[in-house]
């Protein structure tokens, strides 16, 4: 998964697209200037290969990439603080805008948000901070298994991240490596509750799906566990993530251009210790060189398919004109605005 330069595909990107090893692009702030343009955009990607996933960081709060003329999503800090005012609201809030973010992207051609946060916020990582709903467990299972089922609704797939939790380590992995020292029993016992809830089909409500269709593993090391950060450990994505836990969805490398990922050597290193660690798919960044780099040699090993990619793409989307028309936007909408109030 690659990202692009501006507002709509240079005839570079296009060709760059056409490559059997792309299966996927990821849009940054860059890529916006309003609703029309992004619509643009993403037909112009789908023209040129429909099977692409169209990804975003939208989670609300410092992340959201797609400001003016979409709804504004408050942190999911916010949606903690109204449940413990008034626990029926709040989770009824957390169902809804899950729904509506998810549905914005939907109508604007995008396939997935790489959300929600799962992490626990323990007031040690800032790089997390208020994109956690909270420090208690069980709040945060409560929140976000509303919102993962407001997204459901509107037809979009989930991604929990950052999988075992990176709220216990206060350096930023894009820019340092961080190092969580605690043992397994204890991050078995805390953080990993969220991620192991939502991981089997049994966690939504009909249990026919798991309400975390992808993970995406944080470029951290836990040293008492294993010497490798968890997006490139065999022992957390295999042993743990798939075996231990059951799950069975797609993972995502997170940006391979982050600092937390250079322990991994070059870029090329870097994707091949992904993909042997469990990674479905590899993520490449604000890097155009790298991602060509890595590109050129996926093409060269021959991997050229993620298996369970599929799963990921939209179930369903509204239009910009037919959401915009359902009381549920309307009244979600007016929800958030007096939440921000």
């Amino acid at each position: 998964m690659l990202d692009l330069a501006g507002f709509q595909l240079s005839d570079d990107e296009a060709e760059l697209l056409r490559r059997p090893a792309v299966g996927g692009v990821i849009l940054f702030s860059r890529n916006y200037r309003d609703p029309q343009q992004l619509i643009f955009l993403t037909d112009q990607i789908r023209r040129i290969r429909p099977e692409l996933l169209i990804a975003v960081d939208h989670e609300g709060g410092r992340v959201q990439r797609f400001r003016a003329g979409f709804t504004r999503i408050p942190a999911m800090a916010s949606l903690t603080r109204l449940w413990q005012r008034d626990p029926a609201a709040g989770l009824a809030l957390a169902r809804d805008c899950g729904w509506l973010y998810a549905s914005e992207l939907l109508a604007h051609g995008l396939d997935i948000s790489f959300a929600p946060v799962l992490d626990m916020d323990r007031g040690i990582s800032e790089v997390i901070g208020d994109r956690s709903f909270g420090a208690d467990a069980d709040t945060v299972i409560a929140l976000a298994a509303e919102l993962m089922q407001g997204m459901h609704e509107a037809g979009m797939a989930t991604t929990g991240k950052h999988f075992p939790g990176h709220g216990a380590v206060a350096a930023d992995s894009h820019l340092e490596m961080p190092v969580d020292e605690r043992s397994y029993d204890r991050i078995e016992g805390e953080d990993l509750l969220p991620f192991a809830r939502f991981a089997r089909a049994e966690s939504s409500p009909k249990g026919d799906r798991a309400l975390m269709d992808a993970v995406m593993p944080a470029h951290v090391v836990y040293s008492n566990c294993d010497p490798q950060p968890a997006g490139f450990s065999d022992f957390w994505l295999q042993q743990v993530l798939r075996r231990d836990l059951g799950f069975d969805g797609m993972i995502f490398s997170d940006d391979l251009s982050m600092a937390g990922a250079e322990i991994a050597g070059g870029y090329a290193e870097r994707a091949d210790a992904a993909l042997q660690a469990g990674c479905d798919m590899v993520l490449v960044c604000n890097q155009p060189k790298a991602a060509r780099l890595v590109l050129n040699w996926l093409e060269q090993q021959g991997r050229l398919e993620a298996p369970r990619v599929l799963q990921m793409k939209a179930q369903a989307r509204l239009t910009l004109e037919q959401l915009q028309a359902e009381p549920r936007w309307r009244a979600c909408c007016e929800q958030l605005q007096r939440l921000e109030e």
